[in-house]
């Protein structure tokens, strides 16, 4: 039997690679305001290739700089999206008061009504705020239940 000649795969040609495209874009990323001007500042975008610039390097073929550009995109917001942009702030206050209890753990001593004990700083301060935002939320949830019969009064009324 013959062995297939190895070297004749190594010979054959490699395919063409399509060349990269430039490292400029072709148009702003941001889209330009009336004047050249870029929203928020910053320096003029400069204007599109004329027909008599066709012939030199990085220039705009006719008709080209002539079409429209796209309207940007407006996304609706959602209460999915509110959703999650509330989760991540939670989570970055979670985590702001996890630092804060770790970093604050010396122990002292909380006397209330007779009672005594010791905890960490960080913790009895968290504590504290708590009760402190509770004292504000209890009479405001109050109101809100009085607001709420006396709309259901008068709308009865009505």
């Amino acid at each position: 039997m013959t062995e297939p000649n190895r070297g004749a795969a190594a010979q054959h040609e490699t395919p063409e690679v399509p060349p990269m495209r430039d490292a400029v874009p072709e148009t702003p990323a941001v889209p330009a305001m009336p004047g050249g001007m870029v929203p928020g500042g910053g320096a003029a975008i400069e204007p599109a290739a004329t027909d008599t610039e066709v012939g030199r390097p990085g220039a705009v073929e006719p008709g080209v700089a002539d079409t429209p550009a796209a309207e940007p995109v407006r996304l609706k917001r959602t209460r999915i999206s509110g959703l999650w942009v509330g989760i991540t702030v939670a989570a970055v206050v979670l985590l702001l008061l996890l630092v804060f209890i770790v970093q604050n753990n010396t122990y002292v001593t909380i006397y209330f009504f007779g009672w005594g004990g010791q905890f960490p700083l960080g913790v009895a301060l968290l504590l504290a705020a708590i009760c402190g935002v509770l004292l504000v939320a209890i009479p405001g949830y109050g109101r809100i239940i009085q607001l709420r019969r006396s709309f259901r009064k008068a709308s009865k009324q009505a």
